[in-house]
């Protein structure tokens, strides 16, 4: 399919307007003329005739039939039931004489009826409008139709110069309207091929005042920052990734080393060697299943489960879990749930399991010298708040709007050396989606970092 740039096609929409009125103007002015010219003098005698409102006795009746047939350029005639001529008021142009048609008019007991006539003569047109004012008075206003052939030759002649001088006028004028509305699409079309090739630095740029194409340059622009963002995060989260996937193997390469070259017989060593090996793959393990999960998450693959259960139940159990952090580590777990001994739930388990693991796991790689964390279940009027609670050193203002972002990874330091894609909380953001739950993230320069997410109770 052939395509035309922006311009052309302006260009031609509006010579194709400007055509149409011209044509649309001809064929009002020229061939319709005569029927519009017919139609507006029966309505003007029509009109007349109901609004002379007389009577026998009106002593101002010639004074005021002589003025209406000198200002309207029409005949008047009034007559009584039996047909006989009371008062005439005659121009060059009158039609009145036919008693016929008034006689039939005055029979026929109609309010008002309207006669095309034609002089036999002459062959001039002429239109009469009757009407019944009383039941003993009758008025006849007539007026000619003077032909138009000769108006109408003067119009034809002064379309065709207006046509010429309009179409001229509006191939000029589509022109530029074409290059004001085109320009600044053809510089944002320029533009886009740039950052389509990699090049994020350019600008999207617009000198137009048209609200559109302001508000199309500012969205580009934000989706060009956007990309940007991604794409630097993207490179972290190569370079995390590599580090991440280095370390383990080099390590479970060196133990697996040990193993062959210490004594076979050293069984507490070869036990040692090979729980490192198996805790390297664990770690491999984790770093693959994250990304795999954020990519079903993100790409909509992974379909909720829902099902009924105890929430309160589930985050016990996972504190449970992480008891070996309090025993190796010397953390402190504390879930605080006052009065709220069962919370039935419906969601995915599955995920809203992951979704704690991932905050607590969180909360235990950034918190404070104290090795605190904990974890809350707050009964509010319309859902259920989950909160959990570290005593790090905070997180800035600047970083809080990208904490849930993917490959983001924050700056601040490990209170313990984990590793990670960075992808945990962007997982939690799209398991939050999923379910339709209002959540967030609240922080204190050292005082520690909240994150929180609420449950909506069941009507």
């Amino acid at each position: 399919m052939m395509k035309n740039k922006l311009s052309t096609k302006i260009f031609i929409y509006l010579a194709i307007f400007s055509l149409f009125i011209l044509l649309f103007l001809f064929f009002f002015q020229v061939i319709f003329i005569n029927t519009f010219y017919e139609w507006t003098k029966t309505r003007t005698i029509k009109s007349l005739a109901n609004d002379i409102l007389i009577t026998e006795n009106d002593i101002s009746l010639y004074d005021k039939l002589n003025r209406i047939s000198y200002e309207e350029n029409v005949c008047i005639e009034l007559t009584n039931s039996n047909g006989d001529n009371l008062y005439s008021t005659y121009t060059n142009n009158c039609n009145l004489r036919s008693k016929t048609i008034k006689r039939n008019f005055i029979n026929s007991n109609k309010k008002t009826k309207t006669y095309n006539l034609i002089n036999n003569f002459t062959k001039e047109k002429s239109i009469m409008a009757a009407t019944r004012l009383s039941n003993n008075l009758y008025i006849f206003i007539s007026t000619s139709l003077i032909p138009l052939d000769s108006t109408i030759n003067i119009i034809e002649q002064q379309l065709i110069v207006v046509s010429v001088v309009v179409l001229v006028l509006s191939i000029v004028v589509a022109y530029f309207i074409s290059k004001i509305l085109s320009d600044p699409i053809t510089k944002i079309s320029k533009a886009a091929k740039l950052i389509s090739k990699g090049k994020l630095k350019t600008k999207f740029e617009t000198t137009s005042d048209i609200k559109e194409l302001v508000d199309l340059t500012n969205a580009l622009n934000d989706m060009k920052n956007e990309l940007s963002k991604t794409e630097e995060l993207q490179k972290d989260l190569m370079a995390n990734v590599s580090h991440d996937l280095k370390t383990p193997l080099t390590m479970i390469k060196a133990y697996a080393e040990l193993i062959l070259d210490i004594n076979i017989n050293d069984k507490e060593k070869c036990v040692n060697n090979l729980n490192i090996i198996i805790e390297e793959v664990n770690r491999l393990n984790s770093l693959v299943n994250d990304i795999l999960a954020l990519t079903k998450v993100e790409n909509e693959l992974d379909k909720l489960d829902i099902s009924e259960f105890d929430l309160i139940k589930l985050i016990e159990r996972i504190v449970k879990q992480h008891n070996i952090y309090v025993i190796k580590d010397g953390y402190s777990i504390e879930f605080i749930h006052d009065n709220i001994s069962k919370l039935l739930i419906n969601a995915d388990k599955k995920k809203i399991e992951q979704v704690i693991y991932n905050l607590l796991n969180n909360a235990l790689n950034y918190t404070g010298d104290d090795k605190k964390v904990i974890i809350k279940v707050v009964e509010n009027d319309k859902d259920y708040t989950v909160i959990v609670i570290d005593s790090g050193k905070g997180i800035d203002k600047s970083e809080l709007d990208h904490i849930f972002d993917r490959y983001y990874r924050s700056k601040k330091n490990h209170k313990r050396y984990i590793y990670g894609t960075g992808l945990g909380l962007s997982i939690v953001k799209n398991i939050f989606l999923l379910h339709n739950y209002e959540y967030g993230v609240k922080s204190t320069k050292n005082k520690g970092t909240t994150f929180y997410f609420k449950i909506k109770k069941d009507d």
